[in-house]
């Protein structure tokens, strides 16, 4: 049984103003998407799925965080992204037979919608109007891991936490006297993670910024205090036009 019609506009009004699939709908097509999902409550550390594991269902995340993992053949983890509201997470592409290339695992307890694949298969064969926002939505996540993928290796580690820290700041940034405190926990370790480097560097490089007054410390939270300077450091091209939507976590 999917969710009732509060429900549904609930799941798709929680997200807005931080990205996600919502903003490539209307109310009627994400009412539509709202009908094929099932509720699912998840708990902190709970784990969503495997990589490897046979991808049969996709999560809409209507609250909380969910973190998405991949391991190399070394041992080593790679934070690919932290999903919040409104985000879509799992493997789709019509071919059928996919397997998870990354693990997901909650990290904010919240709530989710389930979606069958082929029940999502189905919705878009019958709407045409919503496969083509659906399409879209798909294309700006692969720009998403692009632009992540392209600060790393252009502009080393120091560009590559540049910016996942700007990426944190439009993902959960708000706005603090004299700078923009990022309303996330992200310790050392996680952020060494997300930027392939080793706690021991990202911790040598967040003393440095604080040191230089670009990067600051309130309430056990990072907060921004010189966004310029961060954005130099990775190069940030496309400042000014470049969308949230893009360049975010």
């Amino acid at each position: 049984m999917g969710m009732t019609m509060m429900e549904r506009t609930d799941v798709m009004v929680a997200a807005v103003g931080r990205g996600g699939i919502e903003k490539y709908l209307t109310a009627g097509q994400a009412d539509l998407l709202g009908q094929i999902m099932q509720p699912k409550k998840a708990k902190a550390g709970m784990t969503l799925f495997m990589e490897g594991e046979q991808a049969g269902q996709l999560y809409y995340i209507r609250s909380g965080r969910v973190q998405l993992r991949k391991s190399t053949e070394d041992g080593k983890e790679l934070i690919l992204s932290i999903q919040q509201n409104g985000d879509i997470i799992g493997e789709f592409s019509g071919l059928g037979g996919e397997e998870y290339t990354y693990t997901a695992e909650i990290v904010e307890a919240g709530e989710l919608g389930v979606i069958r694949v082929k029940d999502l298969e189905q919705l878009l064969v019958q709407h045409g109007d919503l496969a083509v926002q659906f399409m879209k939505w798909m294309g700006t996540n692969q720009r998403i891991q692009q632009s992540r993928f392209r600060d790393l290796l252009l502009y080393g580690k120091t560009g590559a936490l540049a910016s996942t820290l700007i990426r944190a700041s439009n993902s959960c940034g708000v706005k603090v006297p004299g700078g923009i405190m990022i309303n996330m926990k992200l310790n050392h370790t996680v952020l060494a993670e997300m930027v392939g480097a080793t706690r021991e560097s990202v911790n040598r490089m967040l003393s440095s910024l604080k040191e230089q007054g670009t990067m600051d410390v309130l309430d056990g939270k990072l907060v921004i205090r010189d966004m310029e300077e961060l954005r130099s450091m990775c190069g940030c091209p496309t400042y000014g036009r470049c969308p949230q939507e893009i360049c975010r976590l």
